[in-house]
């Protein structure tokens, strides 16, 4: 993870996007380049989209962590492990390619698995982002709109990993990261990103 990469929304578009990314890494895995991924999804309407607007450009975000991800295992179990296991994965890959979710991830809920603090309520994401703005010019100029948007999909990525059970919960889940995630980060030598994912040994 290269941390001078500039912080960007382009997660407010992008969204957690768990069932093409599945798509996607499994036309990657089988050698496709990604014009050839984007005419095959459209061609055969993988995304199930009502339109063909916003596919070339999901395929591309979700092609973008897979190159992230830097690890041929990782991308085959995001293509076939069960979907929980791949969920975890995908959330790593968005770690890698979005500087936002990695610190969301380390900084907030890292800590708060580390201090065996499962207390989660909006106050702590709202600090976190008001943190965020004090430190970053870039951020500081980001509407309260983009912002609340944010906050939702960070939300929604703490659900579909099942660290929380629903918007309203106000506890974090002490989950369990699965072999397949961990021995990728370690192959990674990612260590930091372990704690995102309550992984302390």
């Amino acid at each position: 993870m290269d941390t001078t990469m500039m912080y960007n929304g382009s997660l407010t578009a992008e969204q957690f996007l768990f069932y093409e990314i599945r798509i996607v890494s499994k036309q990657y895995h089988e050698g496709k380049s990604i014009d050839e991924i984007v005419e095959v999804i459209k061609y055969d309407n993988l995304f199930q989209y009502p339109t063909e607007r916003k596919i070339s450009k999901l395929a591309r975000a979700c092609h973008r962590r897979i190159l992230a991800l830097d690890n041929d295992k990782l991308v085959y179990e995001l293509a076939n492990a069960p979907v929980e296991v791949a969920k975890q994965i995908n959330l790593y890959a968005m770690m890698r390619y979005n500087r936002l979710v990695r610190e969301f991830m380390t900084s907030l809920i890292g800590e708060k698995y580390r201090q065996h603090d499962f207390s989660y309520s909006r106050k702590d994401i709202n600090v976190f982002f008001s943190r965020l703005r004090e430190q970053n010019d870039n951020i500081a100029t980001w509407s309260e709109q983009t912002i609340a948007k944010l906050k939702q999909v960070l939300t929604k990525c703490l659900i579909e990993t099942e660290m929380l059970d629903n918007v309203r919960a106000c506890e974090l889940n002490p989950i369990f990261i699965s072999a397949e995630l961990e021995n990728g980060i370690r192959e990674n030598n990612d260590l930091t990103a372990l704690a995102a994912f309550n992984c302390f040994r």
